[in-house]
């Protein structure tokens, strides 16, 4: 006997266990000889992360494609991995190293802190991987794979070496997200905006060749800025071309108060006329814009800062020149050393004593911060490796353009076009220890060697060295047999490279490339990729462009890109907001397969999912309903486990049940063939919850209960037959039930051959168009007679006659032969026919037939209609009152965008309400 209750916390851990003996999940498991591939990567989360709620949602879609294709009969695979982080990696390992006392990284050396991070990943890294399995994630386990392990470094290695001899990584000095509390360059996608109160300072710069006198506007321009401390790297003032205010300066120069340096005004469309005073100090090693302007201009690129984001002047040749020695001694004296904002305090301290500071506004802007340092960005000035992204983009918008590769939804595309078209040089150094380092070596001279092992590189230098006459054949001869003689002749590149780097070969290195592995016969191309849209440019662009490079194919053919996961309101999850929901707590109060049903049927294309837990509660309701149908059908005999040919079926209630399973396994088919996982969702649970539980076992109870054995025998082998089906069905959307499910009613005696994550998918296409429409005439007319009788307040134990007016020979049919389940299911006592709707009475209208309920002694009408009025009163006053704040402005323009969504959508439903009301009210003449 099927225990009472199903309990997630029991079951969940040992059906997980099973799985894992089963090696249920490698690839190609379950699948026949010779059977298509079908792979997906997984999207690698850090070495240092936890389950988060948009990894819930990235790993159940994946997992429902995963599981569908293998139950297909398809070679699966699906790539598990980690991601080394970098940054995070670091942090971690030198906070903890910080809490035990124990001497910083740069104290123990860097090999001793890369151990200690290896050890660290040993003990503790990882731990996501584990979580997602409590997901129920049927990942490939035993290929996992990790971005610094020896294969996917060898991958790395041999990619940065082509792509530098083919001139497509170099070396350059471009302005990077600096972090100044990290030291080192960070990527786009790891800086954060955050919304701060600061000033804009009105700075005077005096013209050249004339007296500044702060009263005569024509003696100086007004320059303003957010960081005043930059004005110590200014090299020019921009004014629009068209600004005639302007035209007598362009070409003149004005002078920086404090340190005397001269700089042209030049004319650029970068100056907006109307922002301001119309002229933009440039400072082009600090300022993104500004270096674009200067490279235009030919302007001086002057950094001023230093790695952890103080004053740099003393040897600072850029800024010394073209400065009196009395001017740069007195800035070196005043800032040098100075924390940025010490300085920015100190210098505007300077200019309003001097009278160079015109005003000071309030300011609300956005600054960028480090997400990982959480100190203000500073946009730096260095030496960095960089990639020549837009040539290798070009192959990859092709791809996207001719279709070989497509986003869904398809409204993706243009974002990425839109990055892809303008990309610029890709920044791939990092200032790090924990990574890849960097396969370059520098000679004494400067001279840069480039090798996928150090021995390689050696060679080349000592060649190069004996050639132009630096070395010695003797020497060279040395070097190359004594490691420590030549540490004098080469140092490697300290920098370390991108993480995204690595997870750009992710497609192919974690199948085995640069090696010819069978796994990458096998598998590559993949089929599709699974992402959020936030690193379409960070990572799906980049996998596209490696892949297309090195393999020569595109990476996936489809990408499908899921939306936020936000809270009920709508609005984004962050701890700050205190709303950050914690998948995990998710599981262990409702279970893994209610937070996966939810999640997939709100996972609708292009809308952001809105996460209650009362829908989670909900549907792990659903998954009650089908464990309580299936001890029900097992109190009834249902034979599990059964051949049934659906053409030999005679019982038209049975014959509707295969007919409508069949819709149903359509309808889920063709839905997660286009991606959307909510209409599959939305499928299953209308024939599982509706179809099957509430009304095929309601109206099998007469059968079970009645003399009929052969009626019975087939009506058991249909429940059995169908909920075996849908067992497999909602496997990919809740695997633990439904694989417990099957595994408790396997035929008596006997134990079912296969796990259900290896069963066929179910092929059902029987249809009885006649048996499907009579059936459902029946629970359409029960379902409005029912809704009819809730709306009106009906007694739940009343019974009431049933009028039926005008009803043609079919209908009458029909009504004779359901009046039993009728009269069972929706109360009724009588049904009668006639031609006139008598008064006080509730009316229906279902196929164009008119039927009547006489509700007179039976509920108070008068009171009825009141009660009805009163409610649409109510509703229509708080329609109007919601409406009314969505047509004022400012509450639409000023409020949060989610309070906005869900006053709209709170209309909508009160209209529905209000209609509905109506309807009832309508009803009752």
């Amino acid at each position: 006997m099927i225990e009472k209750t199903y309990d997630a916390a029991d079951v969940e851990p040992r059906i997980a266990q099973n799985w894992e003996q089963a090696d249920a999940f490698r690839a190609g498991a379950g699948a026949a000889p010779g059977a298509d591939p079908f792979t997906i990567v997984i999207p690698p989360p850090n070495v240092t992360g936890s389950l988060h709620i948009g990894h819930a949602l990235n790993n159940t879609l994946q997992d429902i494609l995963v599981r569908q294709k293998r139950m297909l009969g398809l070679n699966v695979l699906w790539q598990p991995g980690l991601d080394h982080a970098g940054i995070a990696t670091q942090m971690v390992v030198e906070r903890q190293m910080a809490a035990a006392g124990e001497p910083n990284r740069r104290e123990i050396g860097r090999q001793a802190f890369i151990d200690k991070i290896w050890q660290w990943k040993a003990e503790s890294g990882g731990s996501i991987l584990t979580q997602l399995r409590r997901l129920g994630a049927s990942c490939d386990w035993s290929r996992e794979r990790f971005t610094m392990d020896d294969g996917l470094s060898a991958a790395v290695r041999k990619v940065f070496v082509q792509l530098y001899r083919e001139g497509l990584i170099y070396k350059d000095k471009r302005l990077v997200n600096w972090d100044p509390k990290l030291r080192t360059a960070i990527s786009d996608l790891e800086v954060e905006q955050r919304e701060v109160e600061g000033h804009l300072w009105h700075l005077r710069y005096p013209v050249d060749g004339m007296i500044y006198d702060p009263e005569n506007s024509s003696t100086y321009v007004t320059v303003a800025t957010t960081r005043p401390e930059t004005m110590l790297g200014d090299s020019g003032v921009a004014v629009n071309p068209d600004d005639q205010r302007f035209e007598d300066l362009v070409g003149r120069k004005v002078r920086i108060p404090l340190v005397g340096r001269l700089i042209p005004v030049v004319a650029d469309d970068y100056a907006d006329p109307e922002a301001g005073s119309g002229a933009v100090k440039i400072t082009p090693a600090h300022d993104f814009n500004d270096f674009e302007v200067g490279r235009r201009h030919n302007l001086a690129q002057i950094n001023v800062m230093a790695p952890d984001g103080t004053i740099s002047l003393r040897d600072n040749a850029e800024f010394l020149e073209g400065l009196f020695a009395e001017d740069g001694e007195r800035a070196i004296g005043m800032f040098e050393g100075l924390d940025r904002f010490t300085a920015r305090k100190l210098l505007v301290d300077w200019l309003e004593e001097e009278g160079y500071l015109a005003k000071v506004d309030a300011h609300l802007h956005m600054v960028p911060h480090g997400d990982r340092g959480g100190v203000p960005i500073e946009p730096f000035l260095t030496d960095q490796w960089y990639v020549d992204a837009a040539t290798l983009a070009k192959p990859a918008i092709a791809s996207v353009r001719e279709g070989r590769t497509s986003f869904v939804p398809r409204n993706w595309e243009k974002t990425y076009f839109d990055w892809m078209e303008n990309i610029q040089p890709w920044c791939i150094s990092r200032q790090l220890w924990w990574g890849h380092q960097i396969p370059a070596w520098y000679g004494p001279d400067g001279e840069i060697f480039v090798a996928e092992e150090e021995e390689t590189a050696v060679a080349a230098a000592l060649a190069h060295y004996v050639i132009n006459g630096t070395l010695t054949d003797e020497e060279a001869r040395r070097m190359a047999e004594d490691p420590t003689a030549r540490e004098s002749l080469l140092r490697r590149d300290e920098d370390v490279l991108d993480t995204w780097f690595s997870s750009a070969l992710w497609p192919f290195s974690t199948l085995g490339w640069p090696e010819k592995t069978p796994e990458l016969s096998n598998y590559y191309p993949t089929n599709v990729l699974v992402t959020g849209f936030d690193i379409i440019f960070f990572w799906v662009a980049r996998m596209m462009m490696m892949s297309l490079h090195f393999m020569g194919k595109e990476p996936f053919e489809t990408v499908y890109v899921h939306a936020l996961v936000r809270d009920k309101h709508g609005a984004k999850m962050s701890k700050s907001k205190g709303n950050v929901i914690d998948p995990l707590e998710l599981i262990d109060e409702y279970g893994a397969d209610a937070l996966r049903f939810t999640l997939a049927i709100m996972a609708a294309q292009g809308r952001d999912v809105k996460l209650d837990t009362q829908r989670i509660a909900g549907y792990r309701n659903f998954g009650t309903k089908l464990w309580n149908a299936t001890r029900f059908a097992e109190m009834n005999g249902a034979v599990h486990g059964a051949e049934l040919d659906p053409q030999t079926v005679e019982l038209p209630l049975n014959r509707w049940i295969l007919t409508e399973l069949g819709r149903a396994i359509a309808e889920t088919d063709n839905a997660l063939a286009t991606y959307r996982f909510n209409d599959a969702a939305g499928a299953l649970y209308r024939f599982t919850w509706n179809f099957f539980c509430d009304w095929y076992l309601e109206l099998s109870k007469p059968v079970f209960m009645g003399e009929d054995a052969a009626a019975q025998a087939e009506t058991r082998l249909v429940t059995g037959f169908v909920l075996d089906r849908v067992y497999a069905l909602l496997h990919p959307f809740m695997p633990f039930l439904t694989e417990e499910l099957w595994a408790v009613t396997a035929p008596a005696g006997r134990a079912r051959t296969q796990l259900l994550c290896h069963t066929s998918w179910p092929q059902v296409t029987y249809e009885d168009e006649g048996a499907a429409a009579d059936i459902n005439w029946l629970i359409g007319l029960v379902s409005e007679v029912r809704s009819v009788r809730s709306q009106m307040n009906v007694p739940a134990g009343a019974e009431v006659d049933l009028l039926v007016i005008d009803a043609d020979a079919q209908t009458r049919e029909s009504l004779l032969r359901h009046a039993a389940s009728l009269k069972r299911l929706a109360r009724v006592k009588s049904i009668e026919h006639g031609s006139e709707t008598p008064g006080q009475s509730a009316q229906l209208v279902l196929n164009g037939i008119c039927y009547a309920m006489p509700l007179a002694g039976v509920i108070d009408i008068e009171a009825e209609r009141a009660r009805l009025n009163k409610a649409m009163l109510k509703t229509r006053t708080e329609i109007e009152r919601i409406s009314a704040k969505l047509q004022n402005e400012r509450f639409v323009s000023s409020a949060p965008a989610e309070i906005v969504a869900q006053e709209r959508e709170r209309v909508q439903a009160l209209e529905v309400e209000l209609a509905a009301l109506g309807a009832a009210a309508a009803r009752l003449g």
